[in-house]
């Protein structure tokens, strides 16, 4: 995987927000990636939940399209240290995508076109906690920020929020992902700072 893209921007804005410690608001939406963006027509994307015991479901496009949808408005904290608040996305509840996956999984490991990977506790894709988004602000989502369709995990750091989302195995061990082997912290909550192994 090629290193962080160029493309990260943020502007400084000052408030009194409740903002998780060392973070700071932005206005704009920052963009940071690690490798280059991957580009998926529609008519090939898919998305896939795998067991533990190596059972798949399977959504094309337009099978994810005919989900129940949900438009969640939540705070979004970068582990670079930006936060944007009220951000406002459509896309389908993990609770819809997980209702009939039959699993004693404990861990789940989410999986991107292009390779990018990251590592959650499954209890936190459950209950109305993780959606998988494909509009941001009302528009389809752009590729830059993940689309045509990304994890969203907004009470965990950003990266936990993997782009370009194409699966999600569930294991009954924790794996780490791409950011948690180079030294990231495993779990990633903002509010407790966990940005790095030992935090």
């Amino acid at each position: 995987m090629g290193i962080v893209s160029r493309g990260f921007t943020g502007r400084r804005r000052t408030g009194a927000a409740d903002l998780p410690p060392g973070q700071y608001l932005v206005d704009d939406f920052p963009v940071l990636s690690a490798g280059p963006t991957p580009r998926v027509p529609l008519d090939e994307w898919e998305l896939v939940i795998t067991t533990e015991t190596g059972e798949r479901h399977r959504w094309s496009w337009t099978d994810f399209l005919a989900l129940p949808a949900e438009t969640p408005t939540v705070d979004i904290h970068c582990v670079t240290r930006w936060s944007k608040l009220g951000t406002r996305w459509t896309g389908v509840s993990l609770d819809v995508l997980l209702d009939e996956v039959e699993t004693s999984a404990d861990h789940a490991l989410a999986e991107s076109y292009g390779g990018y990977t990251t590592n959650l506790p499954l209890e936190d894709l459950r209950d109305g906690r993780a959606w998988v988004v494909h509009k941001y602000d009302g528009d389809p989502l752009p590729a830059e920020h993940g689309g045509p369709a990304r994890l969203l995990v907004p009470h965990l750091y950003f990266w936990k929020s993997a782009k370009w989302l194409n699966g999600i195995r569930l294991t009954p061990t924790d794996e780490s992902g791409f950011w948690e082997t180079a030294g990231y912290h495993d779990y990633g909550d903002p509010w407790r700072e966990q940005r790095y192994q030992g935090d």
